[in-house]
């Protein structure tokens, strides 16, 4: 689709640059700045565009699916819109525009590492691809050339109506130009092939599918990659509307891809994150590599109407027709040495290849050999750690029992210090209560010799006669007998007693 491309981009920058296409990256400020710019007041040619200017869903639809040549212009009116952001609304993106979009970008990588620790179980029997197609998808939407500056949205819609739904159209109406979506790719190119060429008011309308701007190609894949694995893996950039292998005419893998997704973001992310770092899809290490898909036509070509007859160059190329050269001639001579400049080409890029299939096995080898090391190395390190907790471990244990042994010791200890001061306390209380009793009976008895002398004296004072008589009282006589001494004695108990 390169003539395509070119022809559209041609058809864009026929008039000369836009001042306010500034909807192309809305999130840096464009939008903002593209409407500031759009002032009538200023005179800038944004001003005469009331359709240009419409805020929403149609500056935003540009924005995510505009084209090369209107991807220049947009970031253009990027810059222009930034610049001039002062002068409308868009003076607000101004300042700590940088700091914002960093922010920003880290939140996005945030989701990502989120979305991605979902991918790393095993990926076996994943389930099979939804393979109905999905309506308003980047392949079906449709360029619009060669238009006049009167055309309306409506006269776009009304023409495209029978060809199905539309959505997300946008005119530029400066440039003469037009995009449409339409629901399906058969209604796409029904209405391509009816339309393209069709005269409007003069003109012989140029209709085109217009590149897949969210489009990537991938590369560097493994014979392991399916659709599927494509698909899932690179979903976590954003909404995928195709994954699909290239392979060849075998359906063996030719170790490409192609990615559509539904938003210009998804891919761009999917572009940053895939060249800044290493993004594996099998346990091989062999990183994927994404380039902007670049979108050929091989259906409708390069059509005579396209020719540039205008250019001198093509009647000049033109005044001989198709034929042989003859042998020996000057013809012959020259068309020889093209042929041998191909060959040779041919042979540069067949010896490249080889060297590059030998690099790539050398390279193979090399990371088998590197992952065996690593993993012996990893192995090794793991038997070291082990060996590290086990030593860990016994010192541990140890401890334990050196602890246990210290803390038995120290319990019998404990033990053994209080059964000998229970055996004290138990010895000194005994000995308290020997003193006690012996306390106890000795009061006892110097209260029965109490009670014996206060019988005597008694006895005494009734009976004139002496306690030595017949017809003395025999307490008394006790007495004497206790005493162990002769009559009128004090036995030594009671001295006792009475000093005690």
């Amino acid at each position: 689709m390169s003539s395509v491309n070119t022809e559209i981009k041609a058809d864009i920058d026929a008039n000369g640059p836009q001042e306010n296409q500034g909807g192309h990256n809305h999130s840096m400020g464009g939008r903002g700045g593209g409407r500031g710019g759009g002032r009538q007041r200023f005179g800038g040619p944004g001003g005469r565009q009331r359709d240009d200017m419409r805020g929403g869903m149609r500056q935003d639809v540009k924005a995510e699916n505009n084209v090369e040549g209107e991807d220049a212009d947009g970031q253009g009116g990027v810059g222009r819109g930034a610049a001039g952001s002062g002068r409308g609304r868009g003076n607000r993106f101004r300042g700590g525009a940088g700091a914002r979009e960093d922010w920003g970008m880290r939140n996005q990588d945030d989701r990502l590492n989120e979305r991605l620790a979902g991918l790393s179980a095993p990926t076996h029997d994943l389930p099979p691809q939804d393979t109905r197609e999905k309506k308003f998808t980047g392949r079906c939407r449709l360029y619009i050339g060669n238009l006049t500056g009167d055309v309306t949205e409506d006269e776009i819609t009304q023409l495209f109506q029978p060809y199905g739904e539309t959505a997300e159209l946008f005119v530029n109406k400066e440039k003469n130009f037009a995009f449409i979506r339409l629901d399906y790719r058969a209604n796409a190119e029904k209405a391509k092939r009816e339309l393209d060429g069709q005269m409007r008011k003069g003109r012989a309308l140029k209709v085109r599918f217009a590149p897949h701007s969210a489009a990537v190609k991938v590369k560097n894949l493994t014979p392991w990659v399916s659709n599927e694995l494509l698909e899932k893996a690179f979903s976590v950039f954003g909404e995928i509307e195709r994954a699909v292998i290239i392979v060849d005419e075998r359906g063996k893998s030719m170790g490409e891809g192609i990615i559509e997704f539904a938003r210009k973001p998804g891919a761009q992310m999917a572009l940053r994150r895939c060249t800044e770092g290493c993004f594996f899809l099998t346990a091989s290490l062999r990183p994927v590599v994404l380039e902007p898909f670049e979108q050929l036509d091989d259906i409708d070509g390069y059509a005579e109407k396209s020719l540039p007859k205008k250019n001198p160059e093509y009647y000049k190329a033109r005044e001989v027709g198709p034929r042989f050269a003859s042998p020996g001639s000057f013809e012959y001579e020259y068309g020889t040495r093209w042929k041998q400049l191909y060959e040779l080409y041919k042979q540069k890029e067949e010896a490249l290849e080889r060297e590059m299939k030998m690099e790539e096995e050398k390279l193979e080898a090399q990371m088998e050999y590197a992952r065996y090391e690593h993993e012996t190395e990893i192995l090794r390190e793991q038997l070291r750690q082990r060996e590290l907790d086990r030593e860990r471990q016994k010192r541990e244990w140890e401890m334990k029992e050196r602890q246990a042994e210290e803390q038995r010791l120290a319990d019998e200890e404990r033990m053994r210090r209080q059964q000998e001061e229970m055996q004290l306390r138990m010895h000194h209380q005994e000995e308290e209560m020997r003193r006690r009793q012996q306390e106890n009976t000795l009061f006892m008895q110097a209260h029965q010799l109490s009670s014996l002398l206060d019988q005597q004296e008694q006895a005494l004072r009734q009976t004139p006669a002496g306690y030595d008589s017949p017809v003395a009282d025999p307490v008394i006589r006790d007495y004497d007998a206790v005493g162990g001494a002769g009559p009128g004695s004090i036995p030594p108990i009671l001295i006792t007693a009475g000093v005690t």
